[in-house]
């Protein structure tokens, strides 16, 4: 029987997802052992009046299209609309239904939103508007519920091809709580073979909340966005999923791993060869 690809190995997992988490099982089932540390934790804003108007304007009629660009959005809208006393696949009814990617478009069906645009490839705002179709004569109005650091490339690519736009704050993105001393000591030790960074903002908190990965620790990222952010705060990353999906990070992983163990092993390997 031949063994799982992750057996025995511990791997840091950044944010703590409400339900069963798609990453957790994901690497539970490639024989890895989670450390679930939430270096990042996303709230509502602070005021919800635009995000809740906006999801009442829903209900008329005012908007054509929503795109959602986060998997974390979708609690938070869905609690939103709750407030307002609707359901959100009843706000949605009517309205075409983006989704930047695999994972954002599971979480909208798990709340009962029809999806219709879901872009192929790389997850990312970039992708989502290659996909997007042409304006028209009479384009509808975009709403996009975004996160508080959410970069402007959809927002401003779709006004630029002539789509009207509304950019609302859905959720902020904070750090988690302080980890526990047992975590930071475990960390320090060496005792993490591995740490996911699925955001910018797991990248910048890893370093605030545990500090730089030891030698030994592995680090993947989930995007091209998320790589180049850990490398300009001076993280050496050793893969980059191609698949911006809880599989495409820890198939990133298995590849990262059997590239260091056949390193170890190689007699013919060069002193300095890594992968």
């Amino acid at each position: 029987m031949t063994a799982a690809p992750l057996a025995g190995l511990t791997v840091l997992v950044p944010r703590e997802t409400p339900g069963p988490d798609p990453l957790v099982i994901a690497l539970t089932a490639a024989g890895a052992q989670p450390q679930v540390v939430p270096l990042i934790q996303t709230v509502p804003p602070h005021d919800p009046t635009e995000l809740d108007d906006a999801l009442l304007a829903l209900e008329v009629g005012y908007y054509g299209w929503v795109a959602v660009t986060s998997a974390a959005a979708v609690p938070v809208l869905v609690d939103r609309a709750d407030e307002t006393g609707h359901t959100l696949a009843g706000l949605l009814d009517g309205v075409r239904v983006a989704a930047v990617g695999g994972s954002t478009a599971r979480a909208l069906r798990e709340a009962g939103v029809e999806v219709d645009l879901v872009p192929t490839g790389r997850s990312s705002a970039a992708t989502l508007l290659a996909a997007w179709p042409p304006a028209g004569e009479d384009p509808a109005r975009v709403l996009l519920p975004l996160g508080d650091l959410a970069a402007p490339t959809l927002a401003e690519g779709l006004t630029a091809h002539g789509w009207p736009v509304d950019v609302v704050v859905a959720y902020q993105t904070v750090p988690g709580p302080a980890p526990e001393p047992e975590e930071r000591a475990a960390w320090a030790a060496g005792g993490t073979d591995a740490v996911l960074l699925t955001s910018g903002s797991t990248a910048r908190n890893l370093l605030t909340m545990l500090g730089a990965p030891p030698a030994r620790t592995l680090v993947c990222c989930i995007g091209g966005s998320t790589a180049a952010e850990a490398r300009r705060l001076g993280l050496r990353v050793d893969a980059v999923a191609e698949d911006q999906t809880p599989g495409g990070l820890v198939a990133a992983l298995t590849a990262a791993v059997t590239a260091r163990t056949g390193a170890r092993t190689d007699p013919e390997q060069h002193p300095g060869e890594h992968a």
